[in-house]
């Protein structure tokens, strides 16, 4: 091993929210540790990636490379601004069946959310009483403080990993004055700036001045600005973000790829969603669906770029919808047109129907980011961690300097390889080009 920490003891996981999401993670992983279910989707316990070359090469489980938190070693914590401890909230859901929640329904029940940091004005359709009541954003982050504090002496965990599993915010633009440095960033929250500070970036505050990886499964800003970059570099810890890849853009990141090497025009690219679970209901505010919108439109144009090939990505037009719909719940469905030209601009079309879970499809991605944020915190990674975009919708980067992000679900896949042979002690010999 390449200096990496054992996983040693126990590993807390402290999701923010309870929803369909978390509790479709926490019962998966609960059922997958007494035998009763598989952990499907994971790459973490699937995949296996080479090692070495030549006669030296060989296949391995991530778990053989590296010392990954091992899943009976984990202990789940919770805020929701909803009292309803995780299994009456995964019943609630109704994205799993009665037969794969009832058999861990005692340890479900013990998982109780601690009362959450919010501000409705970021969530307007949210209306749960489970919320902190906190004078100043500063006061937030310091009763946040203090419930990973308390999680971790009471827990008896070693490590601590936070994840927001939560509702879309309203869109927060980087402002200069108050996301440019850790110190504008304090200023803000102990002058209470309840316009520029949201109540996830208290959240990440926290867990990272308590040592804690921090990421961002939504599409909002909270991590993605250099305050938070440098906050990370300060006390050495990972993070992550933004928004978990589920469908859609999983889809995306994919397939643009296929016009790219076969060298295929694209005029137009079309995706409308469906979607009738909480996310649904609270990106049904176009507030908070600008937020989501901004995530899902920068994929296409930095896998087609317009610069490299004018003739074939020079023009295109590119929509996303999200539109609620109750009946369907956690049951996503997803449409995509291309219009597409071949040879001598002659048009073509494709059609991508996803009738997709949202939870099935983001539980397995949970645990990859927290088994690899906790192992880059032992293997002293701290920052942004460029090689978790694969698991990511909108993966951070230095816009400041003009650096882009990697869409391609294939090159987002080399990064992610390569960093776990460089943490296993082997050669990063794949190369992005």
């Amino acid at each position: 091993m390449a200096n990496v920490k054992p996983a040693e003891g126990k590993l807390g996981i402290m999701v923010v929210g309870c929803g369909a999401v978390a509790t479709t993670f926490m019962t998966g992983v609960l059922m997958a540790r007494k035998g009763l279910a598989k952990p499907i989707g994971s790459v973490t316990q699937y995949d296996k990636i080479r090692v070495g070359k030549g006669e030296s090469k060989k296949y391995l489980h991530y778990k053989d490379i590296v010392p990954l938190a091992k899943l009976d070693d984990i202990v789940f914590g919770t805020w929701d601004v909803y009292p309803q401890n995780a299994y009456q909230a995964a019943v609630y859901a109704e994205v799993l069946k009665a037969k794969d929640i009832e058999p861990v329904r005692e340890e479900l029940e013990q998982i109780i959310p601690m009362k959450a940091a919010f501000d409705k004005n970021f969530a307007k359709r949210l209306d749960g009483d489970n919320v902190k009541d906190c004078k100043t954003r500063w006061e937030m982050v310091q009763e946040l403080k203090k419930d990973i504090s308390n999680f971790k002496q009471q827990q008896g965990v070693d490590r601590i990993v936070v994840i927001w599993a939560a509702s879309t915010e309203i869109y927060v633009p980087y402002n200069e004055k108050v996301h440019d440095s850790i110190e504008d960033l304090e200023q803000a929250m102990k002058g209470d700036d309840r316009e520029h500070i949201a109540p996830s970036m208290c959240y990440a505050y926290a867990a990272l001045t308590e040592g804690c990886p921090f990421i961002m499964g939504a599409p909002n800003t909270t991590v993605d600005i250099p305050a938070m970059w440098q906050l990370a570099e300060n006390t050495r810890m990972p993070i992550s973000g933004k928004d978990f890849k589920t469908g859609q853009t999983l889809v995306k990141s994919g397939f643009a790829p296929i016009l790219k090497v076969r060298n295929l025009g694209l005029n137009g690219w079309f995706s409308t969603n469906i979607l009738g679970n909480r996310d649904g209901l609270v990106l049904d505010e176009p507030a908070n669906f600008h937020t989501k919108e901004v995530s899902k439109l920068s994929t296409l144009e930095t896998i087609l770029k317009k610069e490299d090939q004018p003739d074939l990505y020079g023009d295109i037009y590119h929509k996303v919808r999200i539109n609620y719909y109750p009946p369907r719940n956690d049951a996503k469905e997803g449409w995509d047109n291309l219009d597409i030209f071949g040879w001598m601009g002659y048009p073509m079309q494709i059609k991508i129907n996803f009738l997709c879970r949202d939870s099935i499809l983001a539980a397995p991605l949970l645990l990859d980011l927290v088994l690899l944020s906790d192992l880059a915190a032992r293997a002293g990674r701290y920052g942004t961690q460029r090689f978790l975009s694969f698991f990511l919708k909108s993966p951070m980067h230095d816009y400041t300097k003009g650096e882009e992000p990697v869409n391609n679900l294939f090159d987002q896949y080399v990064m992610l390889k390569n960093a776990i042979r460089e943490m296993g002690g082997y050669e990063a010999d794949e190369e992005i080009d």
